[in-house]
């Protein structure tokens, strides 16, 4: 039973599909009004409900967080396709979207460019260390802080000369990731490849799909770099939006 005012609350705010007041709620699920706080109140303190001001209510950034980790990866991948392709084309370089699971970052689709007049690197798919590829560090720089700091505090392995993996220099990574809005990986993962990445997020909640570009290092230069973190921040947009709609 308190279950089931708790679901017909929620389903009350979503419907609504804007900041709604109390009485507003409490007339559309016929709770008592003292019920109908006290409960609202309680959805509030565990983020399944904002509250924007006093006594409007929204649906919250965690709900928001569960449907998307809830999203399979073939609707996920559908949704940001489009905007994957057109990023490759434009970069020319292969495009791929990742995402947060069991407490790790999995690349679970990659786009190419249509152009074939010059080779292009391809990522894979499949698991990447939080600490050493750019499409996990820009969802690691975005997580809780208790999340970052078990990946600091954790082993960490080197796949390359390059891979970083000293804690405070991490550290500093994650803040410069931050401040920046995308991450970079130079031959981290493999001599001669890297990539950078941008954090999709919707809302004020972390990180739970990153977009990413790869190529090699002779085109992935610092300048290039940078050019390309500032339009995948753009693209990550868009990507947002699709994983919203296609929800």
């Amino acid at each position: 039973m308190h279950l089931e005012r708790l679901t017909s609350l929620l389903e009350a705010v979503a419907v609504a599909g804007r900041a709604v007041t109390t009485p507003e709620i409490q007339q559309a699920t016929g709770l008592p009004r003292p019920t109908c706080y006290r409960l609202l109140q309680s959805l509030a303190e565990h983020r399944l409900l904002d509250e924007p001001e006093p006594g409007r209510f929204l649906i919250g950034e965690r709900l928001v967080r569960l449907a998307l980790l809830g999203q399979t990866d073939v609707d996920a991948s559908a949704a940001a396709a489009p905007t994957l392709r057109e990023a490759a084309d434009r970069f020319g370089e292969a495009v791929f979207l990742s995402r947060f699971r069991n407490r790790g970052v999995e690349i679970i689709h990659v786009e190419t460019p249509q152009d074939a007049t010059r080779s292009f690197v391809h990522p894979g798919l499949g698991f990447r260390p939080m600490h050493a590829c750019s499409c996990s560090k820009v969802i690691a720089a975005f997580a809780e802080d208790g999340f970052r700091e078990d990946i600091l505090n954790g082993p960490m392995r080197r796949y390359t000369p390059q891979t970083k993996h000293d804690p405070e220099a991490l550290r500093a990574e994650f803040e410069t990731v931050r401040m920046t809005g995308y991450a970079e990986c130079v031959e981290e993962i493999e001599v001669g490849v890297s990539s950078v990445a941008a954090p999709i997020r919707i809302g004020n909640i972390g990180a739970t799909f990153s977009i990413g570009a790869t190529g090699p290092v002779r085109r992935f230069t610092e300048k290039r770099r940078a050019e390309i973190g500032r339009d995948l921040r753009e693209h990550a947009d868009k990507v947002a939006l699709a994983l919203q709609m296609h929800g």
